[in-house]
């Protein structure tokens, strides 16, 4: 048996290309939108079979039960379009219902865990109004992934161990997901099939993602909810539309914008972050020195606290956008941050280990995707529907049941969104498509990666390598082991509550993704994640 121990430092390359390129957390689904490039797709199309072989080879970080955000590039139209295929919560979910039933926060797993999964549709809406292939044909790679088998990456493979208990829970999930009789999950180099996704695919390959809402693929996901308490319903599912978006966007550099999807996205949390930081010469103060340290965790906390207060689906909740990205109101949160002590975060009044895949696509043409799609957590909801080989997400699990509060469970709302997908242009031209996912560290990510390659010029492979901290509630981060100790007890000193080291293959700093495209040559150069099983190709 091969042993697949990583025992030495390893490093990556950037990776280069003049035609194309794409970078994911799986080198299997990297390789199913290459083939689609080579084949003389666009960009759009590589991105939904990517998307598509991600939901076989990483099925607990996503699947057709998931959501998905997109940030789409067309050079046809020098435009950068928002795409928002994350589904709503049951129309008979009420938060008074939850709280009848005893919770007192939002249950985490199972039938009430479930909304409506917006991925396939999403799919279908980015393929209407930009591909150039028949979704039967994005969808093969997918297809003999999952009726043949694919080999179990290392990294997921650990993963997958950590998803035995709750896919343990349910009968179905442990006949799909798990070995010996549910005891075990597949193993590295094991490999897997699921004839019963296989089958799916093959319906909405043959009839499209309308299958999937409506008819017995629908009935079969609300038998299997409503059999463990929850709402859906085949009317639910039929009545979905995923929706276009204007992109937010930050002036952050002269000539340079960042782009994010606005709420019920967290992409917000991450230019509030970057507003703040704009405000200091960051090159200046060095990367990675104590004081460069200190400004970025500082802005993320002051960022997640109004991010937790404003953030909700807009089509039930005002959110005062124009006030939290304003110079002066940005200018107020920047000065509450002091170059000696942490701060405990709270929101400010504007005026008027979770689990994800990440992917981004870029063609000869100039189209460039930025593409995320989640199940929410490891596994989701861990509710497999029967005979469908569809993992159901459990996205509702981060509504609130605070009365009164923005992101309080209704039905038919969108729940508070962790996935985001990132964008940068330069003089008003697509630059880098990037993200890092990973549930609250996404936003973090998107900060600390987005300042590496606008602030230090570095190559999409430095940016994502150098080593991250996390913030995770009050005063407290983890920081990578990369930072050494000095940086520790700096920090601890300047008043930050800082964890142990956490192994920096740990998924806890997130995974990245970055294609960024040379504007003097039009050559892209991507990057993957060291810290998971990612690979970028190009060719």
């Amino acid at each position: 048996m091969i042993d697949y121990t990583i025992s030495f430092s390893s490093r990556r390359s950037n990776i280069s290309g003049r035609h194309g390129a794409v970078a994911t957390s799986q080198p299997l689904a990297a390789q199913a939108g290459l083939a689609v490039l080579r084949a003389g797709g666009n960009a759009i199309d590589a991105a939904v079979a990517t998307a598509a072989a991600l939901c076989v080879v990483e099925p607990g970080m996503t699947g057709l039960g998931a959501d998905a955000f997109a940030l789409i590039w067309s050079a046809a139209d020098q435009k950068l379009y928002g795409l928002n295929a994350s589904g709503p919560a049951p129309a008979a979910l009420t938060a008074d219902h939850v709280r009848t039933l005893g919770h007192t926060s939002y249950p985490r797993h199972g039938g009430l865990a479930v909304t409506v999964p917006g991925a396939p549709a999403g799919w279908a809406t980015a393929l209407d109004r930009f591909g150039t292939f028949p979704l039967a044909q994005l969808l093969a790679s997918a297809i003999d992934y999952a009726e043949n088998g694919f080999p179990v990456s290392e990294c997921f493979a650990a993963d997958w161990a950590g998803g035995v208990a709750l896919l343990g829970r349910q009968a179905e999930s442990r006949r799909i997901w798990l070995r010996d009789n549910g005891q075990r999950a597949p193993r590295t180099g094991e490999l897997f099939r699921n004839p019963d996704l296989a089958a799916t695919l093959k319906t909405l390959a043959a009839e499209g993602t309308t299958a999937f809402y409506h008819g017995a693929i629908a009935q079969q996901i609300c038998k299997t909810v409503g059999a463990d308490g929850g709402l859906l319903t085949t009317t639910d599912l039929a009545g979905y539309q995923p929706e276009w978006v204007e992109p937010l966007a930050i002036s952050y550099r002269p000539g340079v914008t960042f782009h994010e999807i606005p709420p019920n996205g967290q992409g917000l949390t991450a230019l509030l972050a970057q507003n703040i930081v704009k405000g200091h010469d960051l090159a200046a103060l060095g990367h990675g020195s104590y004081e460069y340290t200190h400004l970025l965790m500082e802005a993320i906390k002051l960022a997640f606290a109004d991010a937790a207060t404003y953030i909700a689906d807009p089509r039930q909740a005002e959110i005062p956008l124009a006030g939290l990205l304003s110079d002066s109101y940005t200018a107020a949160r920047r000065r509450l941050i002091s170059s000696h002590s942490a701060l405990i975060p709270t929101p400010g009044q504007p005026q008027q280990h979770e689990d994800t895949v990440y992917l981004t696509v870029a063609d000869e043409a100039g189209n460039m995707v930025s593409w995320i799609q989640s199940l929410c957590g490891l596994f989701g909801s861990g509710l497999t529907a029967e005979g469908t080989g569809v993992l159901l997400q459990n996205r509702a699990s981060n509504f609130s049941l605070e009365p009164g509060h923005r992101n309080e469970a209704a039905g038919g709302k969108r729940p508070y969104h962790t996935i985001i997908p990132g964008f940068i242009c330069r003089d008003g031209q697509p630059w880098a498509s990037f993200g890092v996912m990973g549930g609250f560290m996404q936003p973090q990510g998107h900060l600390q990666v987005g300042s590496n390659l606008v602030d230090f010029n570095m190559s999409p492979q430095a940016a994502l390598d150098a080593p991250r901290f996390r913030w995770q509630q009050g005063k407290l981060f983890a920081l990578e082991e990369a930072f050494g100790p000095a940086m520790t007890e700096e920090m601890r000193r300047r008043g930050h509550e800082i964890m142990s080291p956490i192994a920096a293959r740990d998924m806890h700093y997130g995974g990245g993704q970055v294609i960024l495209r040379d504007l003097e040559s039009g050559v892209y150069v991507a990057g993957s994640e060291k810290r998971n099983d990612g690979v970028a190709v190009a060719f």
